[in-house]
């Protein structure tokens, strides 16, 4: 086998899909990559087992066709070394010796048999679903939800995202029992009602993938598998398996007390103000009455403490509620509006956190649990 191709084309590719190498895999032949060679393509896959990333390259120079795998980290290491110019594959099918010629060398890899690379999933065709899906509606969908996942090893459909469609809307779900998440598209539909937990690795290597895109993603899933299929890339991974909870149960609706605030001046100021924060609990108080919050902090044991007042629109009574800084910061760093609105009842139940107002064909909601204010 024999073909010839752009050093920088080739890295940015074998880049792409190494994310999906485990370095905790029990499997050697896993730390390769299987290239398969057949007339004018090249392809190559990349597989952890759960997660398994494919790309491939129309080639014009190609002899021969069969596989082999290849070490991963070494050609990756090798091709970062080179800069644009074209290199020769020459591969010998019976001793699995891989020799790369440049301009001005040569190097030689040893791979190992190809038949010993797992096979990919295939879709079961009877009880697949199938879609086409805007690659910006994905992107923005994982974005919004993935930093909310959990990392909960007793309740693993938690450590994913809930992808639900619909013929209305579609929408994607996370929380780790502190936190939710509910990103909400009405222009992305399905003529059918499914579901599906996307796990945490997959989605973010699709992160990572849509940005390059420029179409719609095919999406297939089937009770174990989801297959995403891009321009260049495909991936296949193993959905996680039980039953996601009834997300919309805990989603307050009656909040009569209603703030709507700068999103930024907010966000600085719960900065400013968490570092005086108990190191432990990382709990601020809001104290929100008329048109005015004060935002506080203290740390007992080092005797320090932080007041900042900010202006805001308020209706409903005087509020104080205690929340995790941390988790404060990240949902409103997700959240893309100049203002925020802030929904909430009473202390002990879960605090709203919304746009002031929502894009068109956009829905989201952002909930955060509240905690216990010691007086």
């Amino acid at each position: 086998m024999k073909f010839v191709v752009s050093s920088t084309e080739l890295l940015s590719h074998l880049s792409a899909i190494s994310k999906v190498i485990s370095s905790k895999s029990t499997m050697p032949i896993l730390d390769n990559f299987l290239f398969q060679l057949s007339e004018t393509e090249l392809t190559i896959t990349a597989s952890d087992l759960e997660s398994t990333l494919i790309t491939s390259l129309e080639l014009d120079n190609i002899e021969g066709d069969g596989a082999v795998a290849v070490p991963a980290k070494l050609i990756t290491d090798t091709l970062k070394e080179f800069p644009e110019q074209p290199l020769t594959f020459q591969i010998d099918g019976e001793s699995y010796l891989v020799e790369i010629y440049s301009d001005n060398g040569k190097f030689s890899i040893m791979g190992q048999n190809a038949e010993d690379f797992p096979e990919q999933p295939q879709l079961d065709e009877e009880g697949a679903s199938a879609i086409d899906v805007s690659h910006v509606v994905l992107q923005k969908g994982i974005e919004k939800t993935l930093f909310a996942t959990a990392d909960d090893e007793l309740r693993p459909v938690m450590n994913g995202i809930y992808v639900e469609l619909t013929p209305d809307f579609m929408s994607f779900v996370a929380s780790d029992a502190h936190k939710l998440v509910r990103y909400r598209r009405l222009d992305a539909k399905a003529e059918f009602e499914s579901s599906f937990i996307l796990p945490k690795k997959p989605a973010s290597l699709l992160k990572n993938l849509l940005p390059k895109e420029e179409f719609d993603v095919k999406l297939e899933f089937d009770d174990k598998n989801a297959f995403f299929t891009l321009s260049n890339y495909k991936l296949i991974c193993r959905l996680v398996e039980g039953n996601y909870p009834s997300y919309n149960s805990v989603i307050p609706t009656n909040n009569p007390n209603k703030m709507l605030i700068d999103r930024l001046n907010f966000f600085n100021t719960i900065k400013r103000v968490s570092v005086f924060s108990n190191q432990a609990s990382n709990l601020v108080k809001l104290n929100i009455t008329d048109n005015q919050m004060v935002v506080s902090a203290q740390d007992i044991d080092f005797s320090i403490s932080a007041v900042e007042r900010i202006n805001c629109e308020y209706e409903g009574e005087e509020i104080e509620i205690g929340f995790k800084s941390t988790f404060l910061q990240e949902i409103l760093t997700n959240i893309s509006t100049g203002d925020v609105r802030v929904e909430m009842s009473d202390p002990t139940r879960a605090g709203l956190l919304l746009p002031a107002e929502n894009e068109e064909d956009e829905d989201m909601l952002m909930l955060l649990m509240p905690m216990m204010i010691n007086v």
